[in-house]
């Protein structure tokens, strides 16, 4: 029988540690104590999410997509921030896109982030700095 911890639970619930464990201990989540740690039965999970018993329970992913505008960027402009971005994200794990669109013309740069929420904030960040800068 597969089980669950409670930050394992946390986390393909969507929920906070905490909030888990409350309801472990108000008895609404059974699960099993094991030394100083709980496990949940992965039927009473599933029972506790609303879904039919022996229905996988995938965890939540949330994703952005953005399109950040800088006016008044020149070509040189453009490749300091695009190496410098694209340098910050060297070893990061896959999931998170980034792009570049520059319009010589008009002078703006469009920086297009896709994937998950911490990731494309973190690149947001750095995008707001060098284009401070």
């Amino acid at each position: 029988m597969e089980q669950y911890t409670v930050e394992q639970a946390a986390a393909l619930l969507g929920l906070h540690v905490k909030t888990v464990r409350s309801y472990v201990r108000d008895g609404r989540l059974p699960a099993v104590r094991v030394g100083k740690r709980y496990r949940i039965a992965k039927d009473d999970l599933a029972a506790f999410a609303g879904l039919p018993v022996g229905v996988p329970v995938a965890p939540r992913r949330a994703e952005v997509s953005s399109i950040v505008q800088i006016d008044g960027v020149t070509r040189g402009d453009m490749d300091r921030i695009s190496t410098m971005v694209l340098g910050s994200l060297a070893g990061r794990p896959h999931g998170l896109r980034v792009e570049f669109a520059y319009d010589e013309e008009r002078a703006h740069l469009k920086v297009i982030v896709l994937g998950g929420l911490e990731e494309s904030a973190q690149v947001l960040r750095i995008v707001d700095a060098l284009a401070r800068a």
